[in-house]
């Protein structure tokens, strides 16, 4: 009893006048060590289970950053892709601007296995109006014409092959060539029958110059690389390096005739069957006697 009395009044002592903070507060320092040895074997467990848990916790993190810094390439590599085909198809519809023709979006999905044939797969063919000796163009210049027609696809005669001729001129000054695919089967053009007098230098622009209707006028060709002139003989050796990307591009265009184009063509074709068949020219003439007759009587 006594001891509970002098508990009761401790307490009320405590708790009212706050006696015993200074006992309290030394007897602090005495027991902290006594703590801190009853405290070590559970902060040396919560230690090595941190260190157990977090090399696992770690192994586990690293495999998940690897695989989410895979997924994140693989998005940039593809962001970067998206955004190279974008500036190719900008480019592409900005050379279709300047073009005053309508043209065709088309995509190469394949090329020649020949060795010896320039010749590229596109993924448009007759359903969509494609004609043999149709003109191909990337954003940068000219590439070829259709050489065979399919149901789907078409196959396109690039004009660094051999046996493809292209009819440009001299942007400088207007003088006008034949260029055909490199012998040697490289991605270059030779210019034929250049004559020692013709004004062609290293780094003239070849264009397009519209003769035989077949590809659009002024359009970008080549780039003259190298003059070789020959006293000896009667040409010089012109080799033109391609402004299309032959190799690397894959977003191309198809160039279809204007209107004035296809009448042109029509009226060469009539006065062709005409000189032809004699008798569309007896047939012609008898009604234009006939109203000369008639404005005379």
């Amino acid at each position: 009893m006594a001891f509970a009395l002098l508990s009761v009044c401790l307490m009320v002592a405590d708790n009212r006048f706050g006696y015993l903070d200074q006992l309290r507060f030394a007897l602090g320092y005495v027991t902290t060590p006594i703590y801190w040895v009853a405290d070590t074997p559970t902060r040396i467990s919560f230690w090595i289970d941190d260190v157990l848990v977090s090399r696992t916790d770690l192994i586990e993190e690293n495999e998940t950053l690897r695989e989410q810094l895979l997924l994140s390439q693989r998005q940039l590599q593809l962001l970067e892709s998206l955004a190279s085909e974008n500036s190719r198809l900008r480019a592409l519809q900005d050379s279709a601007q300047v073009i005053d023709r309508t043209v065709l979006p088309a995509e190469i999905i394949n090329t020649s296995p020949d060795p010896f044939s320039k010749r590229i797969l596109i993924n448009k063919g007759a359903i969509d109006d494609v004609f043999v000796g149709q003109a191909l163009l990337d954003a940068n210049g000219l590439m070829g014409q259709v050489d065979e027609v399919l149901p789907f696809t078409s196959w396109v005669l690039l004009i660094t092959d051999f046996h493809h001729v292209t009819p440009v001129e001299v942007n400088r000054n207007g003088e006008r060539a034949l260029a055909r695919g490199s012998r040697e089967g490289g991605p270059e053009l030779e210019l034929e029958f250049v004559t020692q007098t013709q004004d062609i230098a290293t780094g003239d622009l070849l264009v397009s110059s519209g003769m035989g209707q077949v590809y659009p006028r002024d359009y970008p060709v080549a780039e003259v690389v190298s003059v070789y002139q020959d006293p000896g003989q009667a040409y010089m050796q012109v080799r033109a390096r391609p402004i299309a990307q032959m190799d690397s591009t894959r977003n191309v265009m198809l160039v279809y005739p204007d209107a004035a184009d296809q009448l042109t063509e029509t009226a060469a074709t009539q006065a062709q069957s005409a000189d032809l068949d004699p008798q569309s020219d007896s047939q012609v003439a008898e009604p234009a006697v006939a109203e000369t007759a008639a404005a005379q009587g």
